[in-house]
């Protein structure tokens, strides 16, 4: 047997294994890269064109170095050469000065027709600067540019006319190389992030879902719960709560199988108890021709209490392996039930247990026979098994059931002086085999009243549970109608048995 368990807890594992490309590290890797890419991606932007405004500027300043030179010579004898190789260092078409609103042509090789585009570093802006760089990387590489500006703190500003091939190519060599240090930096940063979170949240989460498959393959082996550790997280909470969870499973499938072994063993005697029950019903027929009116009183009774306990004996198993059925409802005399309860419970005269019936005669309500009847036996024989288990003789033992009627309401009160629900029974009222108030008992009656009573959309609760007092409290709905009115006040009846 545990090694088919652990057979099944190792097929469910494969089973609910997810595959490397779907799983939970994977998509934090691919995640993790492309955040970081993009981070990358939007600092690059103004990177580049922070770039190309140094790219400029730097030469510029080159041009105002040679300018400063060449003002203090004789540019008038420099050489068609020596001209040619100045712009060549430079890569420019020609250099230019403008000082107190005169300009002065300083060198140049050939003048380009037009200037495509004039640049003011002194003037530029961040926006124009990414929108012009991002214009030079696309469209650009045949274009003259003419870049102006003052240097450092001199007056004069240098003005130089270059083709921006040199300016986009500087431009795409810094791009690549932009692209493969933000690729090599989201590796080194998503494997970090994913190594650490892998650690704090994936392993866990794993190992939950391991627990939840192997637990889920064989519920009842109480070794294939989870063993939280001690961790004061999100992790932590959910791992306690799944082994409450997981625990609380295990229990309640103890107390099923409980249930299902009870149901076999009562069907094994269901048989011969109806042949039984049959055969005391042939009986009590025959006593009902006999003619002394002793008999003749009872033998209704009997007969009814025989008819329920046939009806009992085959729907016995109703409780543990299907649901009740749904009540059959009916106008009903409350107080005729009532009666009809207390002729079953046989109390011992010697217990000195008073049986008190304070419903009103002309109360009706809309509900199953049967079942109010069963909810209503089910409570009563509690109160007489708990006030029978006391023995002083000077005690009050009073079983008592009153009604009281709101608009489209009946309530039904079941109160006696026994010694009140030990503290076990209240934490686990009506939970079948935990509510049991005494020992060795199921706790199965409570269980039975509370569906029945749901079945009819009503609640049954406990009011007051205290030493020397017990309340319980029926509350049904009744469509509205709630009988006759009664002509006069309601009279209690008082049986001693």
């Amino acid at each position: 047997m545990a090694d088919e368990r652990q057979k099944d807890g190792k097929e469910a594992g494969e089973a609910g294994a997810v595959p490397l490309t779907r799983g939970l590290s994977t998509k934090l890797l691919l995640l993790t890269i492309l955040f970081v890419m993009a981070a990358e991606v939007l600092i690059f932007i103004p990177s580049v064109a922070n770039f190309g405004l140094q790219w400029m500027s730097q030469r510029l300043q080159t041009v105002a170095a040679v300018g400063v030179v060449l003002m203090e010579g004789d540019t008038d004898n420099l050489s068609r050469q020596a001209s040619n190789d100045v712009l060549m260092a430079m890569g420019a078409k020609a250099i230019a000065v403008r000082d107190e609103g005169s300009a002065r042509l300083l060198v140049v090789s050939e003048m380009p027709p037009e200037v495509d585009m004039h640049v003011d570093l002194d003037e530029v802006g961040p926006l124009q600067a990414i929108v012009r760089a991002f214009d030079t990387m696309f469209f650009g590489g045949d274009r003259i540019l003419r870049i102006y500006g003052r240097v450092g703190e001199s007056r004069s500003q240098y003005e130089i006319v270059i083709p921006d091939s040199a300016l986009r190519s500087a431009m795409l060599v810094y791009a690549r190389n932009v692209a493969v240090l933000s690729l090599i930096i989201s590796l080194i940063t998503a494997t970090l992030v994913f190594y650490a979170i892998n650690r704090i949240m994936i392993g866990p989460i794993r190992a939950m879902t391991r627990s939840m498959l192997a637990f889920g393959a064989a519920p009842d082996d109480a070794e294939r719960i989870i063993k939280p550790e001690d961790r004061g997280d999100e992790i932590g909470i959910a791992e306690r709560e799944l082994a409450g969870m997981q625990k609380t499973l295990h229990r309640t499938l103890g107390e099923r199988k409980r249930l299902a072994d009870l149901g076999l063993a009562v069907s094994k005697i269901n048989h011969d108890m109806r042949n039984m029950l049959a055969s005391a019903q042939l009986m009590s027929d025959r006593l009902a021709q006999v003619s002394d009116p002793a008999v003749q009183s009872l033998t209704p009774r009997l007969v009814r209490t025989l008819d329920r306990a046939v009806a009992y004996s085959e729907g016995v198993l109703a409780y543990g392996r299907t649901q009740e059925a749904p009540p059959t409802r009916r106008r009903l005399r409350l107080y005729q039930l009532v009666d009809d309860v207390h002729a079953t419970l046989a109390i011992d005269p010697a217990s000195g247990i008073e049986f008190v019936n304070e419903v009103e005669p002309t109360l009706e309500v809309h509900a199953d026979a049967e079942q109010l009847f069963r909810v209503l036996a089910n409570l009563c024989r509690n109160a007489v098994q708990a006030m029978s288990g006391e023995s002083e003789a000077a005690l009050v033992r009073r079983l008592t059931l009153s009604s009281a009627r709101a608009e489209r309401l009946v309530r039904v009160f079941v109160t006696d002086t026994g010694p009140g629900l030990p503290p076990r029974a209240r934490e686990n009222l009506f939970a079948a085999f935990r509510g049991a108030a005494k020992s060795g008992g199921t706790g199965l009656g409570l269980a039975i009243a509370q569906e029945l009573v749901h079945a009819h959309g009503g609640e049954i609760t406990l009011v007051e549970s205290g030493s020397g007092h017990t309340v319980f409290c029926i509350t049904l709905p009744n469509g509205g109608s709630y009988g006759r009115p009664s002509a006069q006040p309601s009279p209690k009846r008082q049986t001693a048995n």
